[in-house]
């Protein structure tokens, strides 16, 4: 039973399309357009005495719409179901009644976060005690430490011979040897906003027993300085990238945690950059550990963040494979809306291609093998139309999983979730159509 409110916000809602399909909200777009002040959303709803009473607050020179109190009665709630509590909804852990995971502002914390640590890596410095420089105290050491440097010792290698520049060409490679953090700042004017891709294999945290090959570290903070050292550097790196541009870092086992929550903290502030965690195999077990891997650390990874991920786009590389026969499915009029498609299994297609009236009449009189063959064939010229059912995981986007849900109770529907610079998402009986052009 609807109450009086959820009513009236129902009926605001509905002169939204954008904002339904058929009669189910899309409560992602919605909250994301309150929470970036749509003038004519917000308008509506404060059009509307009750909503205006419940959800604003009046001051001498106009309303304040309560925009967390709304997005919370949309988030804690099963939407227009007035008999649960967002503590039967959820169990979980919270903070200024908000849960964690709709909590943006959770942040890596650690010592010396807000200091800019000097940290040389030379063989030079090998046992320096490392110094920090605290933003507030030591501001002009700070400004020196980052100003730009004067590179000296130059040196242009060509085919055959190195020999002194007169100058620094547009296109030419650089190696500088130096401090990283002063080389960084001292590129970054020059170079801000232009880099497209950043990949380092930075120190890992933890003390290697060959003292000369990686970092010497704060006895009292070694995971502390660690982020120290990456922070300061990794805050560089986002400026010099362009709006289409990635990083991508290398890491351990040990650091993996750690690092993902930084980069997270740097270069997903206002909207989610993340690309991917890639594993990389770096050794095979053998002998004892063979026995038992799972002891024993084989991979390390690769952790991708965009600049900007709306912008940021890949080329893919693809490797010759045979016809996956997963892909089974095939819709014969993949122009029309998604709403009329036809879908077919490729198991009772092919065979009235070639005049027999299923599959079994097919193999038996030209084998199986010329079976795969005609349906790979036919895959591979139609790829855009031959598409497998995919489970979709719950930790998709929340507008994929909202969808989804809806899905299972519409199974004869098909849903479309239009991206903007990614491919569009079709969605039937709770599973996504992953086409074969995407494979």
């Amino acid at each position: 039973m609807e109450t009086k409110l959820q009513q009236e916000i129902n009926n605001v809602l509905k002169v939204f399309p954008e904002y339904w399909s058929e009669d189910t909200l899309l409560k992602t777009k919605l909250i994301e357009d309150i929470r970036s002040y749509s003038e004519n959303l917000i308008e509506a709803l404060l059009s509307n005495e009750l909503i205006r009473d419940t959800y604003s607050l009046q001051l001498p020179s106009g309303a304040v719409f309560k925009v967390e109190d709304f997005v919370s009665m949309l988030r804690f709630k099963k939407y227009w179901d007035n008999s649960y509590t967002k503590y039967t909804n959820e169990i979980g852990l919270t903070s200024e009644g908000k849960y964690f995971k709709y909590n943006t502002d959770i942040v890596l914390d650690f010592p010396h976060k807000d200091g800019v640590l000097e940290g040389g890596m030379s063989k030079e410095e090998v046992g320096k005690k490392e110094i920090y420089y605290h933003n507030v105290i030591a501001k002009e050491e700070i400004d020196t430490l980052l100003s730009p440097k004067v590179l000296n010792n130059i040196k242009k290698y060509d085919k055959y011979e190195s020999h002194d520049p007169e100058f620094i060409e547009e296109n030419d490679n650089l190696i500088i040897q130096g401090n990283n953090l002063l080389a960084l700042n001292t590129l970054k004017s020059k170079y801000r906003k232009k880099i497209k891709l950043i990949y380092i294999d930075p120190p890992y945290y933890f003390e290697s027993k060959k003292q000369e090959d990686t970092f010497k570290y704060n006895s009292n903070f070694k995971l502390s300085t660690w982020l120290v050292f990456m922070k300061n550097r990794l805050e560089v790196a986002r400026e010099l990238l362009s709006d289409e541009g990635a990083i991508f870092v290398q890491i351990n086992d040990d650091g993996v945690a750690e690092l993902h929550r930084l980069m997270k903290d740097i270069f997903s502030k206002e909207q989610n950059n993340f690309i991917n965690k890639i594993t990389v195999r770096t050794k095979s077990p053998s002998g004892f550990a063979s026995v038992n891997a799972g002891v024993f650390e084989t991979a390390e990874y690769i952790l991708s963040f965009a600049k900007d991920k709306s912008k940021w786009d890949y080329n893919p590389q693809y490797v010759e494979t045979t016809y996956d026969d997963n892909y089974k499915y095939y819709i014969k009029n993949k122009s029309a809306h998604h709403s009329k498609w036809e879908i077919v299994s490729l198991n009772d297609y092919i065979p009235l291609l070639y005049g027999y009236e299923n599959k079994k009449e097919f193999v038996k009189e030209l084998g199986n093998d010329v079976f795969y063959k005609k349906s790979g064939d036919f895959a591979l010229e139609n790829a855009d139309s031959i598409f497998r059912y995919t489970a979709i995981a719950n930790n998709a986007s929340q507008e994929i999983v909202e969808i989804r849900d809806i899905s299972k109770k519409k199974r004869d529907s098909i849903f479309e979730i239009k991206r903007k610079n990614h491919y569009d998402v079709y969605i039937k009986n709770g599973q996504e159509l992953a086409f074969y052009s995407k494979k």
